[in-house]
């Protein structure tokens, strides 16, 4: 009967209906993003977690203290990554004098370049860069005020985070009895192969992803550590990180760090740059992600570039890293609800075959028109 129905609505209707869900998400995740974005990266970490916890109650510990002891564990290693990096910043912020230096004397070899090369009056640049750096001065206020809301935004974020995690360790088997109520009996068979096949696609996703790092920083540290960029270990961690954001952040390690090796070095170290970024997206791309993240995230190139950039619009970095992992639970969602398979197979990089048909109909021939 609901079917019938279904196939009653027009089309045009049905894709507005859609198209206003939509948007009423986006809407939402947009303005309580500061809600929302902690919630999902506990919900992650607790599913990444969770093995750990079981692990330790059936060995006899009490569940609480085992989600205590798996919580302060994960805490320990974050915090060791956070102090290391630390570390590395502050021996890159020995070098800024010298780099600032030498990124004076290139802008200004640049501006004269320029100047010759337009028959500009290098007075008149000389004039217009100076107007320009005191109105950036004068808006410094302003950009200061910002920082300052943005790590009071950060501390919360963090903050919320394990007590997220705790929270939904602790509970539980209360949400999964919640979810079990939303659905009919007959449906709990398919709700629990969703959950189990969430739950292991995400495991096997985040814990790929940090073996993808480590190895995505060591092999850009080694080749930075060869040309002799200064604090090769600090930029090979940031490129492993900025890596973990699909097609985006690698383009931005690279952009980035081929004009710092260009500044500090010359043009050949900035060419050598940019082919050991080639160098190891070839190997990360081919190697790497095959045999460590595996296929279990079946998302199409296409779907993954439009669903970062949205992450990224709606709620920053932070939105382009979640855009993955909930969009491959989305498309596990989907190939399990027959009204929404359309969206999985779409979502998917299951190509149709071209020997076979992909309408499943044979076009009559038109009948000629005689003509009298």
């Amino acid at each position: 009967m609901i079917k019938k129905i279904h196939d009653n609505i027009p089309f045009y209707l049905r894709v507005s209906v859609i198209m206003l869900g939509l948007v009423s998400i986006f809407f939402v995740i947009f303005i309580a993003q500061s809600i929302i974005l902690p919630l999902v990266f506990a919900i992650l970490v607790a599913i990444l977690l969770n093995p750990l916890v079981n692990f330790l109650v059936n060995h006899r510990f009490n569940r609480i203290l085992a989600i205590v002891i798996s919580l302060t564990l994960a805490l320990l290693i974050m915090a060791g990554i956070v102090i290391f990096i630390t570390s590395q910043f502050d021996r890159f912020g020995e070098a800024l004098p010298q780099l600032k230096e030498k990124g004076a004397q290139v802008f200004k070899d640049i501006t004269g370049w320029v100047a010759r090369t337009f028959n500009l009056s290098a007075a008149k640049m000389d004039s217009w860069i100076a107007k320009e750096t005191n109105e950036g001065m004068s808006n410094s206020n302003a950009v200061i005020g910002n920082t300052v809301s943005t790590i009071s935004h950060l501390l919360v974020f963090l903050l919320l985070i394990p007590v997220y995690i705790f929270l939904i360790l602790v509970y539980k088997p209360l949400i999964l009895k919640f979810i079990s109520k939303l659905f009919r009996v007959e449906l709990h068979t398919t709700v629990l192969e969703i959950l189990s096949e969430s739950k292991l696609l995400i495991q096997q996703y985040l814990i790929g992803l940090l073996i993808e790092l480590a190895i995505v920083s060591g092999l850009t540290a080694l080749g930075l550590f060869l040309i002799g960029v200064q604090s090769p270990i600090l930029f090979g961690v940031i490129t492993g990180l900025l890596n973990m954001i699909p097609y985006v952040g690698v383009l931005i390690a690279n952009i980035t760090f081929a004009v710092i090796a260009f500044v500090t070095k010359s043009p050949s170290a900035a060419l050598l740059v940019l082919g050991l970024f080639v160098l190891v997206q070839f190997i990360d791309n081919n190697f790497i992600v095959p045999k460590v993240i595996g296929s279990k995230v079946k998302i199409n190139a296409l779907a993954t570039i439009l669903v970062v950039l949205i992450g990224g619009e709606l709620c920053g970095i932070a939105g382009m890293f979640l855009a993955i992992p909930v969009i491959a639970v989305f498309k596990v969602i989907c190939d399990r609800v027959e009204s929404l398979e359309p969206l999985g197979y779409i979502l998917g990089d299951s190509m149709p075959s071209s020997k076979k048909k992909i309408f499943n109909i044979t076009l009559k021939p038109k009948a000629k028109v005689k003509q009298s």
